[in-house]
């Protein structure tokens, strides 16, 4: 439920508390108080003392990174509890340990009654191996860098020939992996700069179910990931990502430490994060390959294994690709059950005795065949467990287009996912913890339900919460117009040459400064072949280099412009008239083949209720305000957002969709668009 009148409250004791602290903490950073920020930190300490959950929407230049951690850390230092923070990304876990907290501790530590500890919690692989870079694992594919060792210098590596030894690529990264994790005091994959490959990676890192764990692993007492767990469990705040925060949830794991609160920052990710963790792929190479792991290193009889492999291959071929709405059908899910027994009998013969001896290898092919007997449960169970299954294959990459294509003749996949992640939230986040979700875009229109149905928040016997929108300081209407081209034809494959010709004529209008978002890489990359020869400004395209490094230019250049996909959406962040145009080339719904979304709409109609509208234009609603977004990111920028599907102003759901967008000056006038941007042009130039 929402409660718009929430901020009327009188103020606790608490709250005041936090907002000293916030006005010290701003004073201290040079920066100016904003009214959204205050409302945000007193709701953030309100939901804390009452045990109430929480939806705030602080649109961009609230400043809620410091909106919510004043409370955590008000909150912590008053339990002796820790308090957890969970981001989308990786990216946004580093920016706010390596950024945001120091900054914020730096000048509010003075004022606390003791100094405040912060852990970063990422999961196992984010980390490296002691015992694999000591030998202790073997490498499954001796061409991807296989580590030997003579005699008792093991400091010293050699590779396989196959790679061609330490003069190529791969043994390059290998030896200075190596060389860092000699130095490190964490280990952490973000802390090597400049990075290496997730191939190289891989030759000094393993993964949660690969790890023989702390009461078996020799070098447990130096493992990185067991000392940044044991920090965590004497932390003050706590940040993790989604990923980690759905395994916790789902897998009831200890990964994490115990808690009462948390915040999900960018909470808008937070379905298809989950969703993404917890979904799973089987193939028959999986099965081959964990035969070979296990025969290899177990020395068990896999004939059971490869048979059951070669039956369900032939009970895939001649598969589509596709939703499979009641799942497997007979033939196949017999195959799976025959799989389940293999798997089964062999992690049985597989097992050792106590006596047995740690063994990476051993661990290493047991994981494999736990991981294909956990598919296999959840494949046997998903019409009783309400979870989607589909048929997909593989894509090759093609050099000569850039982008990968659909290879038809590729083996098939199986893939398994929950329909919904709502139950699973509500009783593993929800249940026992109090929960703060916030992100910049969280409502539609003013209504919080959509976002919170779809987390658990929703239906009978769901949690009471709050939603609040703590607004923006940005002054939208003035700094911003919506320019909507209804003229142009609707959108089909590809961007048509109408919707080029406006591209074309928006860019030499406003002199570059464009940043031009599109539904797929190939989009993206045809309009910028198309465009460059047209245009007298820089054009960059996603994958031409780092993204950091795009991005860069394109804040540095005025003039240039910057094309890419959805993944850049909330990756730039470019205040200023370097960013004075933004280009969406269509409503971002999702792929119309998209087996999970469809599956989805599905429910909801068989429900009773509109599946596009809940499924389909709720997903795109929040992915079209995320990209107009990056328009205004400073209370001085000034802009125009250039829509390029004229379905949204002439749909029925369009009103919809623009309910999620910041309120900016609208219009369908093109003349009046390009006017203002030749005016953006010049004062850019000046």
């Amino acid at each position: 439920m929402t409660d718009p009148a929430a901020g009327e409250a009188a103020q606790t004791a608490g709250e005041q508390f936090v907002i000293e602290l916030l006005d010290r903490a701003v004073a201290g950073m040079g920066g100016q108080s904003r009214t959204g920020q205050h409302e945000m930190a007193k709701q953030v300490a309100r939901a804390i003392e009452t045990g109430n959950h929480l939806l705030v929407q602080a649109g961009t230049g609230t400043g809620k990174s410091l909106a919510y951690l004043v409370p955590l850390i008000a909150h912590a230092l008053e339990s002796n509890k820790p308090a957890l923070v969970s981001t989308a990304t990786l990216a946004l876990q580093t920016q706010i340990v390596g950024r945001d907290l120091p900054r914020l501790l730096k000048n509010i530590t003075p004022a606390l009654e003791r100094p405040v500890k912060v852990a970063l919690v990422k999961g196992r692989s984010n980390y490296v191996c002691r015992h694999k870079l000591e030998g202790g694992f073997p490498s499954e594919e001796p061409s991807e860098g296989q580590l030997f060792f003579l005699g008792e210098d093991t400091s010293v590596p050699h590779f396989a020939a196959a790679v061609g030894g330490p003069s190529s690529q791969l043994g390059k990264e290998v030896v200075r992996l190596r060389e860092w994790a000699e130095t490190t005091a964490t280990g952490d994959r973000d802390e090597l700069l400049p990075g290496v490959t997730d191939r190289a990676w891989r030759q000094v890192s393993v993964t949660s179910m690969e790890c023989l764990g702390a009461q078996k692993c020799p070098m447990a007492a130096e493992c990185f990931s067991e000392l940044a767990r044991q920090d965590a469990a004497e932390a003050d705040v706590v940040v993790t990502n989604h990923a980690m925060l759905a395994v916790s949830a789902f897998e009831g794991l200890a990964v994490l430490p115990e808690y009462d609160v948390v915040v999900v920052d960018e909470a808008h990710e937070l379905q298809d994060r989950v969703t993404g963790a917890v979904s799973g792929q089987l193939s028959v190479a999986m099965i081959h390959a964990a035969a070979s792991g296990a025969r290899k290193h177990t020395a068990i009889t896999v004939d059971a294994l490869n048979s059951a492999a070669a039956n369900l291959e032939l009970a895939l071929a001649g598969a589509q690709n596709g939703l499979l709405p009641n799942g497997l059908n007979d033939e196949q899910l017999d195959c799976v059950d025959q799989l389940r027994e293999a798997c089964r009998a062999a992690l049985s013969d597989s097992k050792g005795d106590s006596n047995t001896t740690a063994d990476g290898g051993r661990q290493l092919a047991r994981s494999r065949l736990m991981l294909i007997l956990e598919l296999c449960e959840r494949l046997i169970a998903a019409r009783e467990n309400r979870e989607v299954v589909w048929f997909s294959r593989a894509s090759t990459f093609d050099p000569g287009q850039g982008y990968s294509q659909p290879d038809d003749n590729a083996p098939v996949l199986i893939n398994v996912a929950p329909l919904s992640v709502a139950g699973r939230l509500r009783e593993g986040l929800f249940a026992g913890h109090t929960v703060v979700l916030t992100s910049a875009t969280l409502a539609i229109g003013s209504a919080f339900e959509p976002a919170a149905g779809g987390l658990g928040l929703g239906g009978d016997g769901a949690p009471s919460w709050t939603g609040v929108d703590v607004g923006s300081p940005f002054d939208y209407p003035k700094q911003g117009i919506l320019y909507i081209a209804g003229h142009l034809p609707k959108p089909g494959r590809g961007v048509s040459p109408e919707a080029l010709e406006e591209l074309e004529a928006l860019i030499k209008a406003s002199g570059g400064g464009a940043l031009c978002l599109f539904s797929s890489r190939r989009a993206a990359e045809e309009a910028a072949d198309a465009l460059r020869p047209k245009l007298d400004v820089t054009v960059l395209c996603q994958g031409e280099s780092t993204m950091t490094g795009l991005v860069k230019q394109f804040a540095d250049e005025p003039d240039t412009c910057l094309f890419g996909t959805m993944s850049l959406w909330q990756g730039v962040d470019v205040p200023g008239g370097s960013c004075r145009l933004v280009v969406i080339d269509r409503i971002p719904f999702p792929r119309p083949d998209d087996p999970l979304m469809t599956a989805r709409s599905r429910a909801v109609a068989q429900a009773g209720g509109n599946g596009f509208m809940s499924v389909s234009a709720t997903h795109a609603a929040i992915r079209l305000a995320q990209g107009a977004g990056r328009l205004i990111r400073s209370t001085g920028d000034k802009g125009v957002v250039a829509v390029l599907d004229s379905r949204l102003a002439t749909e029925r759901y369009a009103g919809f969709l623009r309910g999620a967008l910041p309120p900016f000056w609208a219009t369908t006038d093109r003349s009046k668009a390009l006017a203002a941007l030749a005016r953006l042009g010049a004062d850019a130039s000046q």
